[in-house]
């Protein structure tokens, strides 16, 4: 039966690209050139919602392109923003924890080119406020930062992604709607960030929601993680369907269809 999950699941998710609607998108934030892509809905839509991927540290990756295109099939616009940008993207992951940590700590630069991406979402068609932002691993940070600096979104949806900022840092009041999809065996999330992340929410009188996934871990969403819990990051097919249910509880609630 688990098996059989996997398969059903890792199908839906990574659809062969050879069909895909994605489509590249030049776009640049600053002197920076930056390489996004974009599905348009697979339904005609008055109020054309439309979802902004922030994928993992990687950079844009099957994971992200194999969500995308079923977000679109449920009837989202869907934009893939590019963080790094060219001639900057990490070959391996000790790059992507160089190339993350600038952004984790430079967070208006994030919050810059996230906004950057969301600029095209609307440009390519999707209604500006009728969007949410959903992020992963670092993309899950990112999202937050969607919030925290007051992005035009309605709602944002994080997947194992790092919840803290820093302590010096003013929590301001947050008006998008927040759900945090978690690994409750999630090693690379100490105890305490998770507590202060929770405070923040309640200091800042956020409407959010966090979900843990029995014996999930760090990237549970993504199935070129693996499948061993030991190593901290591994892919869980029941927690990725039941995270992906529930992002489509919370779009249903947050956007206009």
């Amino acid at each position: 039966m688990k098996n059989s999950i996997i398969y059903l699941f890792s199908a839906i998710l990574f659809s062969n690209l050879m069909n895909a609607q994605l489509k590249p998108v030049k776009y640049s934030e600053g002197s920076q050139q930056l390489n996004g892509l974009f599905i348009k809905s697979a339904k005609k839509s008055t109020n054309n919602p439309g979802i902004l991927l922030l994928p993992a540290w990687l950079g844009i990756d099957n994971a992200s392109k194999g969500i995308a295109e079923e977000l679109s099939k449920l009837g989202y616009h869907v934009f893939i923003a590019d963080i790094y940008g060219e001639g900057n993207y990490p070959k391996n992951t000790g790059e992507a924890g160089k190339q993350a940590g600038f952004y984790k700590t430079n967070y208006e630069a994030y919050q810059k080119r996230i906004d950057a991406a969301l600029k095209e979402l609307v440009k390519s068609g999707a209604n500006a406020d009728n969007i949410v932002a959903i992020g992963y691993c670092f993309g899950g940070t990112g999202v937050l930062e969607a919030a925290r600096g007051h992005l035009n979104v309605k709602g944002i949806a994080s997947f194992h992604g790092g919840l803290g900022k820093d302590a010096n840092r003013k929590t301001e009041p947050i008006s998008a709607k927040v759900l945090i999809c978690h690994g409750a065996d999630d090693p690379f999330v100490p105890k305490e960030e998770i507590a202060s992340f929770q405070q923040e929410m309640r200091d800042a009188k956020a409407d959010w929601e966090m979900i843990y996934y029995a014996n999930a871990v760090h990237s549970f969403t993504n199935p070129e993680a693996g499948n061993d819990n030991s190593k901290g990051a591994a892919y869980n097919a029941v927690a990725a369907k039941r995270s992906f249910d529930h992002l489509q509880l919370f779009l249903n609630e947050v956007l206009k269809k």
